[in-house]
């Protein structure tokens, strides 16, 4: 199947879907939007009030704030593909429950299969852990790692620099990182396709460059 068909039928499938609870809470499933033929792809954590209104990802506060922070990269929404690791809201916000990462895991994993971008960008504690196994964003946010011949990019949420002032030019400076890794990312997968399983990271590790590649352990 072409990715667009793909992804049209992940979108069909999560607007009835069953899988977990959070069925009961959805007004709208929020698949995700924006290029089939991305090269980056953005993954959240879950659909707030707004999203669930309009079945759209990130078109709250944190999702204007994202916006810019795509201006810094000269990135356009357009360009990208932007979903979360889960399709229906939690209740009141609250933070996604195993079971229902578990249950929309299927659906995330069609739609990176289908889209193949060359950087993935994690939102979020929760969308990192989809890749990352025992990394901390405070640690290792902007910072460029393999897993199964994807460039991962762990990053603050948008809604932490939105609730901690401080975190602002942070996550500003990991997104201006953005087009040289994009770059990057390519060129690897063009001379060694087969860049895959890395082994796990120390996070005893001294800091290293914002554009260095790092590997990690999967789930």
């Amino acid at each position: 199947m072409k990715p667009e068909a793909v992804l049209k039928e992940v979108a069909e499938q999560t607007a009835a879907c069953t899988r977990c609870k959070l069925q009961h809470s959805r007004k709208n499933a929020v698949p995700g939007s924006g290029s089939p033929q991305a090269e980056i792809m953005f993954i959240g954590e879950g659909p707030g009030f707004h999203e669930n209104e309009q079945g759209l990802p990130f078109v709250g506060a944190a999702g204007k704030f994202l916006d810019e922070l795509l201006g810094e990269a000269n990135l356009k929404r357009e360009d990208v593909f932007i979903t979360n690791v889960v399709k229906c809201r939690p209740p009141g916000n609250r933070d996604p429950q195993i079971e229902e990462l578990d249950a929309c895991k299927y659906y995330l994993e069609r739609q990176i299969a289908a889209i193949n971008p060359d950087v993935i960008v994690t939102l979020g504690r929760f969308s990192m852990g989809h890749f990352i196994l025992n990394g901390k964003i405070s640690g290792i946010h902007g910072r460029s790692y393999w897993v199964n011949n994807r460039m991962i990019v762990p990053m603050y949420h948008p809604a932490a620099a939105l609730h901690q002032p401080s975190l602002r030019e942070v996550v500003k400076q990991d997104f201006r990182n953005l087009p040289g890794m994009i770059k990057k990312a390519q060129e690897t997968r063009r001379h060694n396709p087969d860049i895959s399983i890395p082994e796990k990271i120390e996070q005893e590790e001294e800091p290293v460059e914002d554009n260095s590649v790092e590997q990690l352990s999967l789930f």
